[in-house]
């Protein structure tokens, strides 16, 4: 009996079933990737203008973090900052020069429950001007609208009121009063009052994107499930012709331990009958 080939066996129509069915299931295991892959993405798409002011009361509550809508939008903002509430924020670079952020709580006309927001009023490198009374009376400002930083983690060195970070939940504890969860750095330099403070610029933010880890290890894992359907195939495939080599084998020697038999028993039939002569 011929010996048969691997690729024989696997053209066996049961073996033909088994790998388009193989294809299949590879087929919705990649499907499965590549949404698991979209998924792992996470664009981050800011508001389409975020050039043109609108007003701050018109698109933030106070209530809650700011959102994609609304970081990054120029605001305008009418009110007056709250007298003894100015703080610098350390470690801010303005043309290549560290130095500090002079901020102070502006309570916003219109605010739910009178609610201030922190404002960026300039830049300075020295602290006794960045802690120069912030303007009074009634004012219009216009900025850019940010979210909070986190706190500066581990203990202070900074002298009060230098803190490490424009937090706003540290703002809060320290000022006594409700605030939006963002702060605002002006560009109408109103401000700056009559301080020798620097005007502060920050552009829009770019687009960014975030990578889940684990919608991407269900990625990779689903393409190794594709692979597998096809290694599962070849080892079962694998598996029939080795039986088949195996029962081929046997049938040979069964064969040949047969027709030695018979040779045997026609050698002693041939004895027999020259001894009976």
């Amino acid at each position: 009996m011929p010996s048969s080939s691997f690729w024989a066996t696997a053209r066996q129509p049961q073996w033909i079933t088994m790998l388009v069915l193989s294809l299949v299931l590879a087929t919705v295991f990649v499907v499965l990737s590549a949404w698991q892959f979209d998924q792992s993405r996470t664009e981050h798409s800011y508001a389409e203008d975020t050039e043109t002011p609108v007003e701050l009361t018109a698109i933030y509550e106070p209530e809650r973090p700011i959102g994609l809508p609304e970081a990054d939008r120029i605001v305008n903002l009418t009110g007056e900052f709250v007298p003894e509430t100015d703080v610098l924020i350390a470690d801010r670079l303005q043309d290549g020069e560290d130095g500090y952020w002079a901020v102070a709580a502006f309570r916003v006309d219109a605010a739910p429950d009178e609610q201030v927001i922190p404002v960026v009023r300039g830049w300075t490198a020295d602290i006794d001007e960045g802690l120069s009374p912030a303007p009074e009376g009634q004012l219009s400002l216009q900025g850019r609208l940010l979210p909070t930083e986190a706190p500066g983690p581990g203990p202070r060195d900074l002298p009060y009121p230098v803190l490490p970070t424009l937090s706003v939940a540290e703002l809060i504890n320290l000022w006594g009063e409700d605030s939006y969860s963002g702060f605002v750095v002006d560009f109408s330099e109103e401000a700056l009052g009559a301080s020798s403070l620097a005007s502060v610029w920050v552009g829009p933010q770019p687009e960014g994107s975030d990578i889940n880890w684990l919608n991407l290890f269900y990625a990779v894992e689903w393409v190794v499930f594709a692979g597998f359907a096809f290694y599962l195939w070849w080892r079962l495939v694998k598996d029939a012709h080795e039986r088949q080599l195996e029962e081929e084998r046997l049938d040979r020697e069964w064969a040949e331990q047969w027709r030695a038999e018979q040779l045997e028993k026609q050698r002693q039939q041939t004895e027999h009958v020259e001894e009976t002569t």
